[in-house]
């Protein structure tokens, strides 16, 4: 006998109950809970989304809970995570604060027989089975600087006011628009001066906005890619008397933006948010009952949405966003 089986043997003869496996991931044989797990629980944006979803519950079964953090970062997500092992969900969906510092927590709770998916904002691949995107992200981030090109007139300094450094979906927003800049004349005449971050948090935004427009006395505009941060930037300047001057775009509720848009000072990417959680709903389901396991080409039918495919990665796509302008200001009902 090996020393190394000497610990088990004797533990068995002293009659030690060891830790039974992980329970295995079996397929639901009908609608279950969904967890849902957005970055922030004070965003409207995500209580929304949650409406969608609840219409998606209504029509096929099954329930939405939803918790979140009033701190968007991944360690207060973590705890949520495993609140939601504790309740024996059947699906958490998560939109991750940050992409790899909540995968292993994800990873304990599908050992737990929870599966996973993403929306809104990605986690680690291998950390999950599918992620419901709103709209594919170059064409998202290529709306936003189309049109700070559009109010600018093309040339110019110009900020970007994300949410926080580790935000995954802005990261790559961000990437996608130094390279466009980089590499495409039609905006070689623009130029980043800086990218600042309003963790979340509408007076950090107002802040930053103010402190951009002063460090920076050439600046006219700012991409806000976040949906706090664009009104929170609006509300600054315009009490500042420098929303004339400074031209605001990026993602938002239309609702929220519409006399700034009315008025020429800003423009909106926007997509319809309650159909981006009926979508959740439904491949959380889909996944839950092994219709879906991430494998690109897969379909599914999402209700009034019709049917869906599966991308590379495991993402699934919404649809396409608009640049909300005062001509089409009425589509957007939030």
């Amino acid at each position: 006998m090996t020393t190394s089986r000497l610990p088990l043997v004797a533990a068995l003869l002293a009659g030690v109950a060891f830790a039974a496996p992980a329970m295995a991931q079996e397929c639901a044989t009908g609608p279950v809970t969904v967890g849902l797990l957005p970055k922030l629980d004070t965003d409207p944006y995500f209580q929304v989304a949650k409406g969608g979803a609840e219409d998606a519950a209504k029509e096929i079964g099954g329930s939405v809970v939803q918790a979140a953090p009033s701190q968007a970062t991944a360690e207060a997500q973590i705890e949520f995570i495993n609140n939601f092992v504790a309740q024996k969900v059947g699906v958490i969906a998560i939109a991750g604060n940050d992409a790899n510092a909540v995968a292993p927590a994800l990873k304990r709770a599908a050992k737990e027989g929870i599966r996973i998916i993403s929306y809104d904002s990605d986690v680690a691949a291998d950390a999950r089975t599918v992620f419901v995107n709103q709209v594919k992200g170059e064409s998202l981030a290529e709306m936003m600087l189309q049109s700070m090109h559009d109010l600018i007139g093309g040339e110019g300094e110009f900020a970007i006011l994300s949410s926080t450094a580790t935000a995954t979906n802005q990261n790559a927003w961000i990437d996608f628009m130094k390279q466009k800049i980089a590499s495409d004349e039609k905006y070689g005449k623009m130029k980043l001066v800086q990218v600042a971050y309003g963790e979340e948090s509408e007076q950090v935004n107002q802040q930053q906005a103010l402190a951009l427009a002063q460090a920076f006395p050439n600046l006219k505009g700012i991409i806000v890619p976040a949906g706090i941060g664009l009104p929170a930037a609006a509300r600054a300047l315009e009490q500042a008397g420098s929303l004339d001057k400074i031209k605001l775009t990026g993602l938002a509720p239309a609702t929220l933006m519409k006399k700034y848009i009315e008025a020429g000072q800003a423009q909106d990417i926007w997509w319809n948010v309650t159909d981006l959680g009926y979508l959740t709903y439904h491949a959380a389901q889909a996944v839950a009952q092994c219709k879906l396991t991430g494998k690109e080409g897969e379909s599914f039918t999402a209700g009034r949405l019709g049917e869906y495919k599966v991308g590379t990665s495991g993402e699934i796509v919404l649809g396409l966003a608009k640049i909300v302008t005062p001509e089409n200001l009425a589509e957007f009902k939030f």
